[in-house]
């Protein structure tokens, strides 16, 4: 790009700037010199391929969707947290909200994952232990207690039964009393992500594919402030996968749903906007910004170029980001401080936009209230003290970060192509299931887990801790310990909702959602009554299951 074009468009960025809200703040640095809002080759200058790079807030957004960066508005501190009962989760996320958190995120023990009621025979053992229990309406009725979801943003990281827990959250903000069209949050839902990697589904894909297509259908005429689709590579990656492979399969997903709602007849243009995105910020500092920064370029051409998209906000990737889970060590917990600060920080420098942040005691248990504190503070002095939100992207630009962008870009559209050569009629989706049926995904993500665990015990990667620097002071940690007693406490509370409800009403909403689960009708609707009524996730999973059948993983060696 010659000289007179870097200065047209540093010119367009300085309208869009000025025209933006930006905080009130001091944009100075420790000592108090003055720092600009954005920084660029020098005025004069001519820089090839600059055109890939731009300025923040323009396509393609390489260097961030706004044009004020953090300037205008900092990331979202969004703790992801759920243990025990509904109860005993509230009072977590009362301490989070009153700690300064910006939002929730629900955690969901893993009876609740699977589509199982607490006091199903396979829970036994499982109730609370992962993240919170819910068997029905009545449960997210008591785990929003007092926080009003008109007013706070919420997550729910959850995919399987992803439909019916959103329907339950649903009925809680009616009970609450508020407006379901300016409720705002995401939902996971990204059902590809479970056959691929994390593997907590419930029925074949069709039948997942069809609920999701309702699901974007309804929430894009009743509720259109929540974005009903977070597309999850943070669990892509955290089961092997590399920078560039969590990056494709997570893009590759997102590209499938997007074919999904334009086979429903949906505007392109009005249900882009409210799909999401999930990544991992890793511990390889430069990799993981590069990783952040190829992702929104790619989006942007993808969804203008293949599928036609000409709003600005259709082409934007919002994400969230989580720091690794699979880089904490048990060795040596204090260290995972400073490993997911390191990681924070790089998810900061790509531009996330919501972040959470591991607890030091994550790999032996569920998070202390201490270790979830100094979580959270760890991201409040990255946004208060470092100076971070002063420059939007203040490291594009650099040789190594965009030569890294370059590279992982390049490795993921050759895997783009890959899948849709396997699909064989020209569609990302098409080859996604074929990649699902034949195992292909998994053989892929075992292959580079293998490798990197045969550098790690050759020692050519070095974990302080734990094969390098092993001597240590650290004394065992307290850690967070579920007791059975919820379990046995939610079974019982559970049986006299069940007594108390009125069960010929829950036959009868059941049965009609089944109905319209045979028919092409949209099944939000339906699976809102049963939950109005008090049926309970296994109730409404299990008639479906029934309707639907199982899925059951292709063997791969």
């Amino acid at each position: 790009m010659d000289a007179h074009d870097i200065a047209e468009g540093r010119a367009r960025w300085q309208r869009r700037y000025d025209e933006a809200r930006k905080r009130d703040a001091d944009f100075t640095t420790l000592s108090g010199a003055r720092v600009d809002p954005v920084y660029g080759p020098p005025e004069g200058a001519d820089v090839p391929g600059f055109e890939r790079i731009g300025w923040p807030g323009e396509f393609p957004y390489t260097r961030g969707l706004y044009a004020t960066g953090y300037r205008g508005r900092t990331w979202t501190i969004r703790q992801f947290s759920g243990f025990g009962n509904a109860q005993q989760t509230n009072a977590r996320y009362k301490m989070l909200l009153g700690a300064g958190g910006g939002g929730l995120s629900v955690a969901f023990d893993m009876p609740t994952l699977m589509g199982r009621d607490s006091d199903d025979p396979q829970s036994l053992g499982e109730v609370g232990h992962c993240g919170v229990a819910i068997d029905s309406a009545a449960d997210m009725d008591v785990l929003f207690d007092g926080i009003p979801l008109a007013d706070v943003t919420t997550s729910m990281t959850i995919s399987g039964p992803a439909v019916p827990v959103f329907c339950m959250y649903l009925v809680a903000a009616e009970r609450q009393g508020a407006d379901l069209r300016g409720l705002d949050g995401t939902l996971q839902t990204d059902i590809f992500k479970e056959y691929i990697a994390q593997k907590e589904w419930l029925f074949p894909p069709e039948p997942h594919l069809r609920l999701i297509g309702d699901l974007m259908e309804y929430c894009g005429t009743q509720i259109p402030r929540y974005k009903p689709l977070s597309v999850s590579g943070y669990h892509i990656r955290e089961a092997g996968a590399t920078a560039a492979q969590e990056l494709a399969y997570t893009l590759a997903d997102g590209f499938g749903y997007v074919e999904l709602g334009l086979s429903r007849g949906l505007d392109v243009n009005r249900f882009a906007p409210g799909l999401s995105f999930f990544f991992d910020a890793h511990i390889d500092f430069f990799e993981e910004i590069a990783k952040f920064r190829a992702a929104r370029r790619i989006w942007a051409r993808w969804l203008r170029d293949v599928y036609g998209a000409t709003s600005e906000k259709a082409l934007w990737l919002k994400f969230h980001t989580q720091t690794a889970g699979v880089s904490l060590t048990a060795q040596q917990p204090y260290n995972n401080v400073v490993r997911t600060a390191v990681e924070a920080l790089s998810a900061v420098l790509g531009g996330t936009n919501s972040l959470h942040t591991n607890a030091l005691d994550e790999t032996l248990a569920l998070p202390t209230d201490e270790a979830a504190e100094i979580a959270l503070r760890t991201q409040q002095v990255l946004m208060e003290e470092t100076g971070v939100t002063n420059v939007a992207d203040p490291l594009g630009g650099s040789w190594y970060v965009e030569a890294l962008t370059d590279r992982i870009e390049a490795e993921a559209e050759a895997i783009f192509q890959r899948i849709r050569d396997m699909g064989g009629d020209g569609t990302i989706t098409a080859g996604i299931l074929r990649g699902i049926e034949d195992g292909w995904f998994m053989s892929e993500i075992a292959d580079s887990a293998f490798v990197y665990q045969q550098a790690l015990e050759k020692g050519d990667k070095r974990v302080v801790g734990v094969n390098v620097h092993t001597g240590s002071l650290t004394r065992d940690l307290d850690i967070l310990r579920v007791s059975h007693e919820v379990e046995i406490e939610q079974n019982k509370l559970l049986a006299t909702r069940r007594t108390e409800r009125d069960n010929d009403l829950v036959r009868r909403r059941l049965e009609e959602m089944v109905a319209v689960a045979r028919t092409g009708g949209n099944m939000i609707p339906s699976m809102l009554d049963a939950c109005r009524a008090e049926a309970t996730l296994g109730e409404i999973c299990g008639a479906l299951k029934d309707e639907w059948g199982i899925y059951r993983e292709p063997a791969r060696f």
